[in-house]
Order: C-alpha cells, then sequence, then structure tokens
C-alpha cells in the first residue's frame, strides 16, 4: 500500500522555516549540531557536510503516542543535505512524510539497517516521491562509510524493541560522536569504548509508562528508554566525555526531568560531563588543551 503523500500525517511546524535555514547559512568552525527534538539532529562540518539523522516531524498516533514539543520544520524547507542516517524502523526514527520529501528536495541518500529501508519498501516512497532506488543504502554492524568530511562507522546497539537497530560514531577531525539510537546499554558498549573516543554521546533517555495498547487498546506499561541508571551505565560502558540525553521531551507519559542525571551521573569517571539541550539548540565543538568542548546555544532566529 502506497503512502498518501496528502495524508494528514504530513508534517505542520508553526516555527516557519528558521531551523533548516540556520543549518543551511551555518559556517560552523569546526562540527555543529542542531537537536531536533526526540532523537533527531542535523550536523554540519566545516566544510559544508550536513548529515541528518532519525528527523521525525510527525505527532505521534494520539491518544495512544502524543506528541509534548514543537514540529520544528518542515522537510520541504530543508536546503541541505547530504545524508539521511536512520538507526532503526520505527515510526520516530523512520517516517515518511518527515524523510521523504527532505530527500526528494535535496538528493540526498538514506543510511539505514535493512528494517528500515523494508519500511521504505513498504511505504512506497520512490513511488509517491520523486526518488531513486539508487538513495537508498543498507548498512549493518561493521559497515564503514565515508560522507564528505565525515567518517561514519555503524555499530551493534542494544534496543529489545527493534528489529534491526543500529548506532552510528560519527568521526571529524574536530572530534567523534554517537549516536545510539534508543539503545539501552549493552556488553558490547565497553568495546566501543576500546575502538573510540566519544568526545558526545547521544543516548536516549525517558521514563516508563501507562499508554494503550497498540493492538488491544487496553492500558500497558511501556518501557522504551532508558532509565537514570541504565543511561548512566551506557555512558560509563562507553567512556562517552560529554553525555547528551534525548528523546525525555517526545511523548506524553513517557517524558523525563535530564537534569536528574546531575546526580546520578557526579560520582562517576564517565560521563564526564552532561548537556543538557532542548529542542532548537545548537552545539559546536571546540578543541581546547587536546580535549573536545562544547558550547551549547539556542541557533540564531
Amino acid at each position: 500500500m502506497l503512502f498518501d503523500r496528502d495524508s494528514p500525517n504530513m508534517a505542520i511546524s508553526d516555527w516557519e522555516d528558521w531551523l533548516p535555514r540556520a543549518v543551511a547559512d551555518a559556517a560552523p568552525e569546526t562540527v555543529a549540531l542542531w537537536y531536533l527534538g526526540c532523537n533527531g539532529f542535523a550536523i554540519k562540518g566545516s566544510g559544508g557536510t550536513t548529515l541528518w539523522i532519525d528527523p521525525y516531524l510527525g505527532t505521534g498516533d494520539p491518544p495512544r503516542t502524543v506528541r509534548m514539543i514543537p514540529v520544528p520544520f518542515d522537510p520541504r524547507d530543508v536546503a541541505s543535505a547530504s545524508a539521511l542516517l536512520a538507526t532503526h524502523e520505527h515510526t520516530d526514527h523512520v517516517h515518511a512524510a518527515s524523510q521523504a520529501p527532505l530527500l526528494e528536495g535535496t538528493g540526498a541518500d538514506f543510511i539505514a539497517p535493512d528494517a528500515s529501508v523494508d519500511v521504505v519498501n513498504s511505504e512506497g516512497w520512490t513511488e509517491t516521491w520523486n526518488l531513486s532506488d539508487s538513495q537508498f543504502h543498507t548498512v549493518s554492524p561493521g559497515s564503514s562509510l565515508s560522507v564528505g568530511e565525515f567518517e561514519i562507522d555503524v555499530v551493534a546497539v542494544n534496543d529489545p524493541d527493534a528489529q534491526a537497530p543500529v548506532g552510528y560514531v560519527i568521526s571529524h577531525s574536530s572530534g567523534t560522536i554517537f549516536h545510539g539510537g534508543d539503545s539501552k546499554p549493552a556488553e558490547i558498549f565497553s568495546q566501543h569504548a576500546t575502538s573510540y573516543d566519544i568526545d558526545v554521546g547521544i543516548l536516549a533517555f525517558g521514563s516508563s509508562g501507562v499508554l494503550p495498547d497498540k493492538a488491544t487498546g487496553d492500558p500497558s506499561e511501556k518501557v522504551w528508554y532508558s532509565d537514570e541508571n541504565q543511561i548512566t551505565q551506557a555512558a560509563r560502558d562507553l567512556q562517552i566525555d560529554r553525555l547528551v540525553p534525548t528523546h525525555w521531551d517526545m511523548w506524553k507519559g513517557m517524558t523525563a526531568d535530564p537534569k536528574s542525571l546531575h546526580a546520578h551521573t557526579a560520582s562517576y569517571e564517565y560521563p564526564r560531563q552532561l548537556e543538557i539541550i532542548e529542542i532548537g539548540d545548537r552545539i559546536d565543538l571546540w578543541r581546547l588543551c587536546g580535549e573536545v568542548w562544547i558550547h551549547t546555544g539556542v541557533s540564531d532566529i
């Protein structure tokens, strides 16, 4: 069944185009990241290469999943994209209305594990939008690729709710970024810490909550993301210098307070720093005295 590009699920934003315009107009000296809410990021390097990871602009599926943050932009307003990366196949990570118009408007490649590409095929993105099969690339843990100035390694993670989840280690001369999707702690994380010096680590964080079951509608407890102790353990095992918690802002009944992580992480060597960001914030990496530091602020509006 083909996806209807004119369906009500098309993203609507009251932020106008300032956020994609800020990404397109930026000329970072190192690497800049913009938080898109949920688990989405735009990442732009000093050479102009721009990556989009898990951008989700949908409203959820009320009353089961209710979006608690603004839809920050219309994907048709994105003018700068070298590649779009997806971590796994769930709707808030692979979403036709959020991502197909972005791919259509920029010609960017879509890089994702096989279950995510299966969603693309089942929804008929190439039949509904002006997209070519050559834009879609399947990856798995152990894959490596170059996108402009970025070297990207695809690594194993632990998301028991997903079919084929992956994480991305994104390396640049200015620093190394780890995006773990919705991963909980994993035994392999200590191996990743040996293989990579992770300057900025992005991990999903949230609370458990009672939501209507997708099949029956009956109240059902859901635990989709790491709690305080789990995200701290993951950051420790990965030896993350600066931890950026995400996803805590997204779903009604599943939100959490990231400031509480200060107490949970304080006594451990890792993460060395906790960085709390909100939707629309920009992070810049800076290398000082041999270490990577980050500056956080709201993008120019």
